[in-house]
């Protein structure tokens, strides 16, 4: 969800300012590009150094910097950002916006942005409970500035009440979901399958299939573009994690469907993993040895647990929109048409995987849509298309069901 946004970190001259790499870690690691203004204070607790190795770009702490402000400019600084982030937010630097000061690059650039500002408050628990903080905080609310904690819990001064910064994960959390605001998505949950299954024969050996994970990471992003919190459980692929998307890496069927249940209640779930149907009775602890002569071992099997049976299940914790796949070789739409009704759930996306489709391993796709209303047949297109079209199709559904 943050996928090239924009952010303007403001580190001001509180300890919680320590964690402001990792923050600046976790943004990044969720897509975003930020860059760091550091005040005199915030510089006592975080290096410059550090908060640029980080970020990988300049770290601004001074007003009056001729080269900094040729190169960029307190006024381009704040305007160039899509959100202003301020963590941690001290007592002092936010009764400087209450009351307009503008005495240093940071709040110089807070009083010149026309961009959205979020705060991340921390201090000591009297500081943030005197009344001068609090007419502060509700100036500020008033003037549409938002706020991401405090937390309640011990604090560096040996006190405990409610002061401490939001962690990392936190602030990321709340940023995902006011960028989220207003899509088409906001507000729902999904979860979605993607790439093969192994299943272990020995430590070296498993049972697997073709299954690239192109079009379930594909549509993990498109979902988590239109706002949807998305959970993306991944068998074993080569595919980078998308970016905005809570990432769930497993191995086997029988991890998939923890991972799965694990992630509920959503109220998407799109089932595109190609699970082994079938999984060793027994997985050897050593190595299987090939002796001299020796006649093949024997493999014996069991069916691995129906993930999409299970989740199309009826129940408190079915989503509202069941999807599954259906990878054929032939007599793909009978094929597909029967499965939607043996499994349980609403849509069944059908495709051809015949080895000269290219399918599997290749960046297009054609897909068959059935759901109660009849077959959609859709182009061939690339595999990031077909998954903007079902995202677009999720939302209008979950649109009239709400």
């Amino acid at each position: 969800m943050l996928q090239g946004k924009k952010i303007l970190l403001i580190v001001s001259g509180g300890i919680a300012a320590y964690k402001c790499p990792d923050l600046v870690r976790s943004l990044r690691k969720r897509g975003a590009d930020v860059r760091c203004i550091l005040t005199r204070g915030g510089a006592e607790f975080v290096t410059p150094l550090a908060l640029g190795a980080v970020s990988e770009d300049k770290v601004y702490e001074d007003l009056f910097s001729l080269t900094d402000e040729a190169e960029m400019g307190h006024i381009r600084l704040s305007r160039e950002a899509d959100v202003v982030l301020v963590a941690p937010a001290t007592a002092n630097l936010l009764a400087k916006m209450a009351s307009g000061i503008a005495d240093d690059l940071a709040s110089t650039a807070l009083l010149a942005t026309d961009k959205p500002v979020l705060c991340a408050p921390a201090m000591n628990v009297q500081m943030w409970e005197n009344p001068a903080t609090r007419s502060n905080i509700e100036v500020l609310s008033k003037r549409g500035i938002g706020f991401i904690g405090p937390e309640e819990g011990d604090m560096a001064c040996g006190e405990w009440g409610l002061g401490r910064m939001s962690e990392p994960e936190q602030i990321t959390a709340a940023l995902e979901g006011f960028f989220r605001r207003g899509l088409p998505l906001d507000g729902t949950r999904a979860l979605v399958t993607s790439g093969p299954t192994h299943e272990a024969i020995d430590p070296v050996r498993y049972l697997a299939n073709r299954s690239s994970g192109k079009q379930g990471h594909a549509i993990a992003a498109a979902l988590a573009r239109l706002g949807s919190a998305t959970t993306l459980v991944s068998g074993p692929t080569g595919q980078p994690d998308p970016a905005g998307v809570d990432v769930v890496h497993v191995e086997s069927a029988v991890q998939m469907l923890d991972a799965c249940t694990n992630a509920l209640p959503v109220d998407v779930a799109v089932l595109a993993a190609a699970v082994s149907d079938w999984r060793p009775e027994h997985a050897e602890d050593g190595k299987i040895k090939k002796a001299p002569g020796a006649t093949p071992p024997g493999l014996a099997l069991v069916e691995n647990p129906d993930i999409l049976a299970t989740l199309s299940a009826p129940g408190n914790l079915r989503p509202r929109l069941v999807i599954g796949f259906a990878a054929e070789t032939d007599d793909i739409l009978e094929n597909a048409k029967a499965k939607r009704t043996r499994k349980g759930c609403d849509w069944i996306v059908a495709n051809d995987v015949s080895p000269e489709t290219g399918t599997f391993a290749g960046d297009a796709n054609t897909v068959h849509l059935i759901t109660q209303n009849g077959i959609e047949d859709w182009p061939r297109q690339s595999k990031t298309d077909v998954a903007r079209r079902l995202a677009d199709r999720v939302a209008e559904t979950l649109a009239v069901t709400a």
